[in-house]
């Protein structure tokens, strides 16, 4: 790993939920990102409605050492959110850690490995539907 590598972090950005569950699935998310990625520094953020904010975790990242900052907006569309909001959020932290890169990463929207988690999705459907495996 370079040196550069080591002081990248990810900040996963998630929408947020009133459901502690919803918000976990971006809690494991990260984990699989740690044990499967080349990242050290992976912290999880929320837009509204739950902690920690996206603040929170830009700081939490530059806390344990991140010179650049890797934004992943964890969403399907580019809303309102994905194209403005976040972006705001971006530059607030680039204003705040002056020293630190911050990068806004595109959003998972039409990824070409999208229709394979769907299709998978789908054929857990079906086989529950059928009763079969």
């Amino acid at each position: 790993m370079s040196h550069l590598e080591s002081q990248t972090a990810v900040l996963l950005i998630a929408h947020g939920s009133r459901r502690a569950s919803a918000n976990e699935d971006l809690v494991q998310l990260a984990q699989l990102v740690v044990e499967r990625g080349p990242f050290q520094i992976v912290e999880v953020s929320y837009l509204e409605l739950a902690e920690p904010t996206i603040e929170t975790g830009g700081r939490a990242c530059v806390s344990r050492g991140a010179r650049r900052v890797l934004m992943l907006p964890y969403f399907l569309s580019a809303g309102v959110h994905v194209v403005t909001d976040l972006e705001n959020h971006r530059q607030q932290l680039a204003s705040d850690f002056p020293e630190t890169e911050f990068v806004l990463c595109p959003h998972l929207g039409l990824h070409p490995l999208m229709a394979e988690i769907v299709l998978a999705r789908l054929s857990e459907g079906r086989s529950s539907a059928t009763g079969t495996e």
